[in-house]
């Protein structure tokens, strides 16, 4: 009985031991790793999946500048300093109303009266101003008479990215170098970087922001404009690519933009019988500007020049778009007029007037350009 007992004493012993020995080794060798692996995942979540604005495939946008340089969120203005905008339109009593408003001054009056000055000329220019409520009016209007940190720029639809680099450069100071520099490097990355994706619109720019942050910036408002249209274009088996180089003719070739769907419906129909598209702005782009401006009228000799981009001579599009166009023509390419027209014409009051035969467009020629 003895030996039984202690035979069993013995194996609740080994048993107890063997448990703690396993704990032991679970605890101090096991645990760590899975404790450290799992404060890894908390410390790393995979939650901040970046939605692209548009699809990276062949028939949509590839990566473009607005991803692979992140615009940076506004950097915080110290702690009772506010930014205050003065909108392009704001005249010295609406900016005094918004300021009155905001609690920054307490009689419109007297402010308005500073602000105009002994000549009674005194103005205050559009853009971004850092104020504080602490500052009296004197010191509010110094530093609303001063420079903006931000300025107001407005791209119109249609230019090259030459015309906006100009635009950019005289409104941020950029120097002769950065204005190249933009032109022939930062937006000639990438064939689909050339043109078409510096989208026309009004932008609120730090002076002080890089060109290429300038250049991420216009693609992000590209990319943000176009997306919608992106599924549509799909449906109807239309390149994203081959959208924009015929909306940037189409943008170039209108008389405005109620008239982008009719000069759109022409373009497909040419397109779709494999004829030129015979237009004169694609003959611009190839010339640049000789001395006249950029979109100045094409001669004879130009009409005859071999390059991809001279419509008169090849079919299909050009290369690339060769301008940046605004949604009024994309929406054109995408839901052009139904017409039998294949030529047009602006007549001297920029009426357009189609024709199905060339021998109706000849005719319009004598009616309303002779």
């Amino acid at each position: 009985m003895n030996n039984d007992f202690n035979k069993k004493r013995i194996f609740i012993w080994i048993m107890l031991i063997s448990i703690v020995v396993i704990v032991f080794v679970l605890y101090f060798f096991v645990y760590p790793k899975n404790k450290t692996k799992v404060a890894k995942e908390i410390s790393n979540p995979v939650t901040q999946i970046k939605v692209m604005p548009v699809n990276q495939t062949e028939e949509t946008p590839i990566k473009t500048q607005a991803e692979l340089i992140a615009i940076p969120e506004p950097i915080p203005l110290p702690i009772g300093v506010d930014r205050f905008i003065v909108s392009l339109k704001d005249t010295n009593e609406i900016i005094t109303t918004n300021l009155f408003d905001q609690g920054y001054i307490l009689n419109k009056d007297s402010f308005i009266l500073l602000i105009a000055g002994k000549d009674g000329k005194g103005i205050i220019n559009p853009g971004a101003y850092k104020i504080s409520k602490e500052m009296n009016n004197s010191q509010l209007v110094q530093v609303l008479k001063g420079k903006p940190y931000m300025k107001w720029i407005k791209i119109p639809e249609g230019l090259r990215k030459e015309e906006i680099a100009k635009l950019l450069a005289d409104t941020l100071g950029w120097t002769s170098k950065q204005k190249d520099n933009w032109i022939k490097v930062i937006t000639a990355a990438k064939p689909d970087y050339m043109e078409g994706v510096y989208f026309p619109d009004t932008y609120l720019v730090p002076i002080d922001e890089t060109p290429e942050l300038v250049s991420a910036r216009l693609i992000s408002k590209f990319n943000e404009k176009f997306s919608s249209y992106l599924p549509e274009f799909t449906a109807k088996n239309i390149k994203w690519t081959t959208a924009l180089t015929l909306a940037s003719v189409v943008q170039r070739e209108a008389a405005n933009n109620a008239d982008t769907p009719l000069i759109a419906g022409i373009l497909w129909n040419r397109l779709n019988q494999k004829m030129q598209l015979g237009v004169d702005a694609t003959l611009q782009y190839l010339r640049g500007d000789t001395g006249g401006g950029w979109w100045a009228p094409v001669s004879i000799a130009l009409k005859k020049i071999d390059s991809p981009y001279n419509t008169y001579i090849h079919t299909g599009l050009p290369p690339h778009p060769i301008s940046n166009p605004g949604l009024s023509a994309i929406e054109a390419v995408l839901n052009p007029t139904k017409t039998d027209c294949l030529y047009y014409l602006h007549d001297k009051n920029r009426i357009t007037h189609c024709a199905v035969t060339y021998e109706e467009h000849q005719a319009n020629i004598v009616k309303y350009l002779k």
